[in-house]
Formats: C-alpha cells, sequence, structure tokens
C-alpha cells in the first residue's frame, strides 16, 4: 500500500510541474487532518493541510480574480463575480484534484479510508488549495501561477455558472458590492386560501428597477424574487 501511494504521489507531482524544493510541503498538502488527531502539535505547527488549504483558497481567490479580469476586459463586476465564485468553489476544486489524480496521493487516516475519504469530494477539493499554497510557498507566486493555469484550464475552457444556493445573501453581497443599502422586500399581493396561499414579494435595490416574483410561502416568493434580480441583473 505504501509503494502503491509513493507511486501516486510522484505521479501527482509530474501532473503538478513542479520540482518541489521542500519535499515536506507537499506531503503536508497531502496529509487530511484525520492523520494527526490527537497527536501533539509540532514545532512548527498541525502537520495536516488545513492551514495550507487556508492559505491556498487565497492564492486561488487571487489567480482566479487575476486571470478573469485580463481574459474578460468586458465583463462587468457581477459577471466576474459570478465566475470567480464558480471557479473556486468545492466543486471547481474537486473536479481539479480528480483530473489530477489527487485521491491516491492522500494521507488519511485508517478510519477515513475505510469510509471512502480518497473519493470525497470535499477531501480532494480541501487537498487541491493545499497544494496550490504549497507551489506558492515553495516556489512563489509564479510558480503557483503555472500550476494554476495548467490545472484550471479545463474549468476556464468554459467557466459554469454560478450555483446560487442562498440567492437573498447573493443579492446583498452584491448590493454591498455595488456600495448600495441592503435589498428590501415587501408583500404585493397574496391570494389564494389561507391553506393554499400565494404570496408575490417585491423586491427593491437602490438603483435598479424592483422586480416581483410568486411563491407559495414568503420566504419561497422572497427567495424566487432573488434570484430574478440575479438573472436579470447578469449576477448569475
Amino acid at each position: 500500500m505504501a509503494n502503491l501511494r509513493a507511486e501516486a504521489v510522484a505521479a501527482l507531482q509530474t501532473r503538478i510541474g513542479h520540482a518541489f524544493r521542500d519535499a515536506a510541503l507537499l506531503e503536508r498538502a497531502l496529509t487530511h487532518a484525520s492523520v494527526g488527531e490527537g497527536a501533539p502539535v509540532g514545532v512548527h505547527g498541525p502537520r495536516d493541510n488545513e492551514r495550507l488549504e487556508f492559505l491556498g483558497d487565497r492564492v486561488l481567490g487571487l489567480l482566479v480574480a487575476e486571470k478573469l479580469s485580463r481574459d474578460y476586459p468586458t465583463a462587468n463586476e457581477g459577471q466576474l463575480s459570478s465566475s470567480l465564485h464558480a471557479l473556486v468553489d468545492k466543486t471547481a476544486c474537486a473536479r481539479v484534484g480528480e483530473a489530477l489524480g489527487v485521491g491516491a496521493a492522500l494521507r488519511l487516516s485508517p478510519g477515513e479510508t475505510k469510509t471512502g475519504g480518497r473519493r470525497k469530494a470535499g477531501v480532494i477539493a480541501d487537498a487541491v488549495e493545499a497544494i496550490l499554497a504549497a507551489v506558492y510557498l515553495d516556489g512563489g507566486l509564479e510558480a503557483a501561477r503555472a500550476f494554476f493555469d495548467k490545472a484550471w484550464a479545463e474549468e476556464f475552457s468554459a467557466p459554469p455558472s454560478r450555483t446560487v444556493t442562498n440567492p437573498k445573501s447573493a443579492l446583498q453581497e452584491w448590493a454591498q458590492a455595488k456600495g448600495r443599502p441592503l435589498p428590501t422586500y415587501r408583500v404585493a399581493d397574496r391570494t389564494g386560501s389561507d391553506h393554499a396561499p400565494t404570496f408575490t414579494i417585491e423586491v427593491s435595490v437602490e438603483g435598479v428597477e424592483p422586480l416581483t416574483a410568486q411563491g407559495r410561502s414568503r420566504q419561497e416568493a422572497e427567495k424566487a424574487a432573488a434570484t430574478a434580480l440575479l438573472k436579470r441583473e447578469g449576477v448569475i
């Protein structure tokens, strides 16, 4: 098993395209937190990839924003933000990791291995961010950019539209990014019986035309209105 993992790590490093001066950085990037559970913290901090993941998330955001700004000079802020969120989220990182073969190279606890850790999208995505941070720390921003350009090429070939799980929060973030007050919602109409009502909600954001949407509950109608406004403004 150890030999198989060593082969997977070597193959992964080839795909990364960076010769690590400090091989321990890559090993740490591939080490899941479950490995060190209950172990004392080392001289240089935890031995797992969580801190590298934290740094890698920030490096990834910078590189994606940089590339989007360069490649799409006519896109507005909303379109850029939508693409950025789609390209840095865990789903995209997991796809990148699967293409790189990260799962086979991971260092997991026996328990995490038994529960299918090598195939878990979240575990793979976290490791990908940690790998990006490891390349950055070992070779600098240019090395990180070279890895990023190659590893995310497929993602950029057709940037997915953002899947918004919380449209009201997304609309709030968009309004704040524009320097505008928070969105407001009001019940424009309510029809139907008490047991099966239909709510019509109007959503307003300063500087844009209000929009209405319907739902079987006030909450559902507010979400529908927020989603419709985000779509109309080109955010999603």
